[in-house]
Formats: C-alpha cells, structure tokens, sequence
C-alpha cells in the first residue's frame, strides 16, 4: 500500500500545481463541485419530504389506533371489565409512546429539510459568485490574449529603416525616391535657369 500512496499523494501533488498554474480550472473545478453539492442537497430534500409525508401518514394512523383503543378502554371499563381495560390501557400507552417517537422523527426531519434548504441557497449563491469570478477571468484572459496579439506586431524587430541615419541599411524604395526627387529637382532648375 506504500507505493500506491505514494503514487496517490505525486498525483495530488503535480494537480494541485496544475490548478494553482491554471486558477480558471481551478474555479472550474470548484464549480462542478458546487453543483454536485446542489444537486446533492436537492435530492435529499426530496428523500426528507417524501420521509416526511410517510412519517406524517403513520402519525395519522396512530391517532386513529389510540382513538380506537381509548374508545375500547371507556368501554372495557363501562361494562366492568377491568382486565380488557387494563389490557386496552397498556395498548393505548404503548400507541401513545409510538405517537411521539414518530412526532420526534418528523420534527427531526423537518429541522433537516431547513437545514439542506439552507445549504442549498448557500450554494446556489456560493455558485453565483464563482460563475461572476469565472466571467471575470475569461474576460481577463481575452484581454490578455487581445493585448499580446496587438502587441506582438511592436516587439518584432524591424527589417527596414527611415531616414537618412548613417546606421540605417540601404533601403531599395528610398533609393529609389530620392533619384526621382533629384531628378524633378535637376528638371526645376533647368527651366528656371531657360526663363
């Protein structure tokens, strides 16, 4: 088992160093876990309410049972038999103790409907904020991308160079105007000189 921990604790490394290199998948990451927990919290408040509606049709139904042997104890006892009546008031007390243990549990399970619909608003608005971070980092990662790629163009060292600069190269097309503005120049001073 060494080995394979080992393993495990190399691999949990080299992802925790590829998520802190790459924070948007980090909060990508972090957002299906939001969701799994959502999803999570939504089907156990579904399990809690169907939980809780069997445990309120039992509660119903054991009303009914301590009604019923509450109706035979008022008989039992109205007839003279002590011994049915006895006997009927041990049922209706043990239905009665069952009555709470199932109040309990539903109370119980009540408080736990609220708690889980707490947690899911929690994280429902935990998912809101992280799909704001996740918008703002794709923004800024669009930026970044906009802004290296207008920016690439400058940093490229030129082949070509203006002027008349003595560490300039030759350059072909300047060369090639300056013989026709030399000669336009030369074409202007012949007339000028023929006036």
């Amino acid at each position: 088992m060494g080995l394979f921990d080992d393993f495990s604790r190399f691999l949990e490394t080299r992802l925790e160093e590829f998520l802190r290199n790459h924070p948007h998948l980090e909060l990508q990451a972090l957002d299906e876990q939001l969701r799994e927990q959502e999803a999570e919290t939504l089907r156990l408040i579904t399990e809690f309410r169907a939980r809780e509606k069997q445990l309120q049709q039992e509660i119903l139904s054991t009303a009914q049972e301590v009604q019923r042997w509450h109706a035979r104890v008022e008989k039992a006892k109205a007839a003279g038999r002590t011994d049915l009546a006895t006997a009927a008031e041990a049922r209706e007390a043990s239905l009665l103790r069952q009555g709470n243990q199932l109040w309990g549990q539903m109370k119980g399970i009540q408080a736990r409907i609220e708690q889980s619909k707490d947690l899911a608003q929690r994280t429902q608005k935990r998912r809101q904020e992280l799909q704001e971070k996740l918008k703002q980092a794709a923004a800024a990662r669009t930026t970044a991308a906009q802004t290296a790629a207008q920016t690439a163009g400058w940093s490229e060292p030129a082949s070509y160079s203006f002027g008349n600069t003595a560490s300039s190269q030759f350059d072909p097309l300047e060369q090639s105007f300056q013989d026709w503005e030399t000669e336009e120049d030369l074409e202007r001073l012949k007339r000028n000189m023929n006036r």
